[in-house]
Parts: C-alpha cells; structure tokens; sequence
C-alpha cells in the first residue's frame, strides 16, 4: 500500500523535474548573444574601453563605429537600454546592417543593457524571442529581454534608490535602470558603472549628437515622441516639421530639468552632446494587453487596446491595423534620420551624413527581415 500511496507523490516530482529542467535551459539559451553581421566599413570595439573594469563581465558590450571619407561631426546611437522595447534596439540594429557614413563618424551600441537581454521581466510572460525571415529564406532571431539589469548582477536592490550626484529619490527597483543612473560612478553600482562608461564614450569621443531609442506602451503620455534637452529644441522642431510633411506624426516633448539620471538630461548637462531620446508606441509592454506572446510583439494588435482607442484612453492613433514592430522601427529610423539632417543644418560644422538607412516607408512595406543581413 505504501508503494502505491507513493507513486503520485513520485509522479509529480518527476514532473517537477522536467519541467524545472525545461525552463532551465530556456532561461540559460537567453545568455547566447544576437549575433550582428555588420554592413562594409565598420569595425568593433568594447565599451570597456571607456571603463576597464566592465571587461570581462556581463555589462560589457560592443561599440560599432564607422568613419566616412569627409571630416564632420559623431553621431551615437544606443539601443537596448531596456530589451523589452525591441524597436528600439532593432532600428539599431539596422543601422549597424546598412549604413555607409559619407561625412563624419558612426557609433551604434544595440544592445546597451547586456545582461537585461539575459532574463525577461518577472511576472510578464514574454516571449524569449522575436523571429524574422530574410529574403534569402534564412531565419535570424533576437532576444526579448526585460526593462532591467539582471538580478544575477544586482542583489538585493534597495527600498529606496538615491540617484547620484542629484540626491533623488526613486523606487528602490530604479537602482537597476540604465536610464535612471546617469551620470553614472566608476565605482557604483553595476548599473551606474554602465551609465558613466556611455557618459565617458560621449565625452572621449566628442560626440556631437547622441539617441537614446525607446519604446512605451500606447497609453503613455510621451509616446511617438522626441524627447529633447533645451539644446536640441531647436533642432527637434525642425525634424519633428519634416517628418509632418512626410506624413509621419511625431510630438516633440522638453526634458524635464528636475526628473535626474535620464539619458537626455544628464548626457547633455555632462558631455557636448545634443541629446534626444526617440519613444514609439509598443503594446507588449502595456497595462491593458492580453496574451504576451511574440504575435503581439510583432503586430501590435490587441482587442483591449482597439477598446480603449475607441473610448479616447490613448496617446496615439490605434485601429486593426495594430502597431507594427515594422511601423515601430521604421519610425525610429526615420526620426533617427531627420534629427541628423536637421542637426546638421543647424552645426555645418559638425553635421553628419549617413546613407543607406532603411526609410519608413521602405520597412514598411518590405519588413524588418529584408534589411537584415544573412550569417551565412
């Protein structure tokens, strides 16, 4: 009787098992990095470079850089500062794929956050990743992380997080935001380690003009947005006009002077940068979605957010048509493309010219796969 009293008991515990086995090398096959193919005339460099004890660790990651045949100014692109907003760090991925610098220099980072491409959000149920076919018929896939630096390499976070050298006080979980540490500490916390070794990339580098790309859910007041420091108003309202014209909206929103540790404020308060932070509008990350799965991620369709766009409750024109990852990237790139032309309108002297990124219309209608190149 005791044998047969035990065999559900064993039962289930196998069960466990495999199932604990399962979600273990799931998790583990989240630690291979996306692999990047980039386009003729870039080459790689580590982040670590601007701050050697990175090296070697989860947080460090590559720099792409790319310098064309006339003199001009350096244009820094970072994507993944929160991996859960894939248009983001997709569009700079493109770039890194595509791009040909004719005057002045390149510098993409896709995948700022490193190790939060190695977990996903708790309690979210995302996918692990996002698939995408290349024209060829290959297949390249990219991680869907989460918004923060990995528990494995920040534990315990505190009850409350005090922003340095401002004094703020946050949410302790903020102490794992890359875009809340900035200006960053060599000797901080990894996170802040991480913001001042971008912080010492932009100041090393003289960059000229700097992009933090984002993405928020549809029902966040600063959504298909252009977040600009006071120095780069100007030239955001120009860009933000040009896009208008080409049909594309995008609302143009001042950084706040007392909200601290955010890219576009403290890069421009502490580097020569002109700084903007580009923010698309992406459902997988909101609080009114349904099933999290990668069909979302890619089409942005959800029956609760064509409710809610019905009733007024969103920042964003939303209908059966979704928000495509495609639309998403496509906007990044374009935003990307008319600050840089605007910017160098404005600084001839430090203006930049890049061919070859994707247009909006062109990832539209062709997709992000198209503009992906093939490993093999």
């Amino acid at each position: 009787m005791m044998g047969k009293e035990r065999r559900p008991a064993l039962l289930m515990l196998a069960l466990a098992a495999a199932v604990c086995l399962w979600a273990s090398r799931d998790f583990l096959a989240m630690r291979e990095r996306d692999r990047v193919f980039p386009a003729p005339g870039f080459r790689v460099e580590m982040l670590s470079s601007y701050l050697p004890d990175l090296k070697g660790t989860g947080m460090d990651t590559e720099v792409y850089v790319q310098e064309g045949p006339e003199k001009g100014g350096t244009v820094f692109v970072l994507g993944g500062t929160h991996p859960n907003e894939p248009a983001g760090y997709l569009a700079a991925v493109l770039l890194v794929e595509n791009a040909k610098v004719r005057r002045g220099r390149l510098m993409v980072v896709p995948f700022g956050n490193a190790s939060g491409f190695t977990h996903n959000q708790p309690q979210e149920a995302s996918p692990n990743r996002l698939t995408f076919q290349l024209d060829d018929g290959s297949m390249r896939t990219f991680r869907y992380g989460s918004r923060d630096v990995s528990p494995l390499v920040m534990w315990p976070v505190p009850d409350v997080y005090v922003h340095k050298p401002s004094g703020q006080s946050l949410s302790g979980n903020e102490s794992r935001n890359l875009n809340r540490s900035y200006p960053g500490d060599p000797d901080g916390s990894p996170a802040e380690r991480l913001g001042f070794a971008i912080m010492e990339l932009l100041r090393r580098e003289e960059v000229s003009v700097a992009f933090d790309l984002h993405e928020a859910s549809p029902e966040y007041p600063v959504v298909d947005a252009i977040v600009a420091h006071e120095k780069g108003m100007e030239v955001a309202a120009a860009a933000a006009m040009d896009l208008k014209l080409e049909g594309i909206e995008m609302r143009l929103e001042p950084s706040p002077k007392n909200l601290r540790g955010l890219s576009h404020r403290e890069w421009g308060d502490g580097t020569g940068a002109v700084p903007f932070l580009i923010e698309t509008a992406n459902p997988s990350q909101g609080r009114l979605r349904g099933r999290t799965d990668e069909r979302l991620v890619k089409t942005g369709l959800d029956k609760a957010y064509l409710k809610a766009s019905s009733l007024g409750r969103l920042f964003v024109p939303y209908d059966q048509g979704g928000k495509p990852l495609d639309e998403r990237v496509g906007r990044q790139l374009a935003t990307l493309s008319a600050l840089v032309s605007a910017f160098s309108m404005f600084d001839q002297d430090r203006g930049v010219e890049i061919r070859g990124i994707p247009s909006y219309q062109d990832v539209m209608s062709r997709g992000i796969g198209h503009f992906l190149r093939s490993g093999r």
